[in-house]
């Protein structure tokens, strides 16, 4: 079966609920492009019912984490960050109490990159409490202080813990050291030169970009992204860092493991991938020059397989 066939097979099928947005491309083409229609938000902000066209903005919440990834990737090779190994709180002397804590004092900027911090952090509960630790960073006062101070519960680098504010401390750096915004250094060292003109990133009610979630942008642009790792970065990313962020550093099962904010398939097929709350997916398999770009809306509702089973047509072979 073709791969349009099989796709919209799972469609007529209903096994793909609130797919807004897919881009299939292969070796550098778009072969598949398939929108739909649905209720939509911006974070959680209601935005009514939308007709997805190819250059419709969208929500790609943490598959935000992964582009910081990149970008403290450009601002490194640009010497304009610490690399992975210095300490964290040495980036943040502005909390000089943290930095005499010698438990924290262990911690290095590849701790954050890893989610592998051990710090206190819990994000199992909806987005919408402020009993989820990222939207209870939000509502501090210093989001960067919020994610330092959080108790100490393990040894650092021992176990990852999916963490926002990981993603925040790795953004800070970034702009912290360019000088710039997130939005500013993301338009100027990877949106632009890739021809993104359109995205949108939220901030919080600090003023900052919100690192963790706050992207938005159409579902050819998230493909294209995709397609500059699969080209070796084609100098906009270092190829060294895209090697880099390849690299399977914690366990996550017999068949993946997570690197610097993104997820690497170990498995008979290596893969290299994105996630977003409601079914973002970013999804690149090198051995074939395939990238699966998704958007959709089933937000706060894991147990929805429209992107996996989206995927599993794709990835099927022919």
């Amino acid at each position: 079966m073709a791969l349009a066939d099989r796709v919209d097979s799972v469609l007529r099928a209903g096994k793909a609920p609130n797919l807004h947005g897919l881009v299939v491309v292969e070796n550098g083409q778009i072969i598949l492009e398939r929108y739909g229609a649905g209720q939509d938000f911006k974070l959680n902000e209601p935005l009514g019912h939308v007709t997805f066209e190819p250059d419709t903005l969208h929500d790609v919440r943490s598959v935000t984490k992964s582009v910081v990834s990149l970008l403290y990737g450009i601002a490194l090779a640009e010497k304009l960050v610490a690399p992975p190994e210095e300490g964290l709180l040495a980036q943040f002397p502005e909390y000089p109490d943290l930095a005499e804590d010698p438990q924290r004092a262990r911690l290095t900027i590849e701790h954050a990159l890893t989610m592998t911090l051990g710090l206190e952090w819990d994000e199992s509960v909806p987005y919408t409490s402020t009993a989820n630790s990222e939207i209870a960073m939000e509502y501090a006062p210093d989001r960067h202080r919020f994610v330092l101070e959080r108790p100490v519960v393990e040894e650092p680098g021992r176990r990852r813990t999916y963490s926002g504010g990981a993603t925040a401390l790795i953004g800070q750096l970034v702009v912290k050291g360019t000088g710039r915004s997130l939005t500013e250094f993301g338009r100027s060292a990877l949106f632009e030169p890739l021809g993104i003109g359109e995205f949108e990133w939220g901030r919080g009610g600090d003023g900052a970009e919100m690192a963790a979630s706050g992207l938005r942008l159409a579902p050819r642009d998230l493909a294209a992204i995709g397609t500059l790792l699969l080209d070796g970065g084609r100098g906009i990313v270092p190829r060294s860092w895209i090697e880099e962020l390849s690299r399977p550093r914690v366990k996550i099962d017999d068949e993946s493991a997570y690197s610097y904010h993104w997820y690497v398939g170990t498995g008979e097929h290596p893969s290299l991938a994105a996630h977003g709350n409601g079914g973002q997916v970013l999804h690149l398999a090198p051995e074939r020059g395939l990238v699966v770009a998704m958007t959709a809306g089933n937000y706060d509702n894991f147990a929805q397989s429209t992107s996996a089973a989206v995927l599993d047509a794709v990835l099927q072979e022919a």
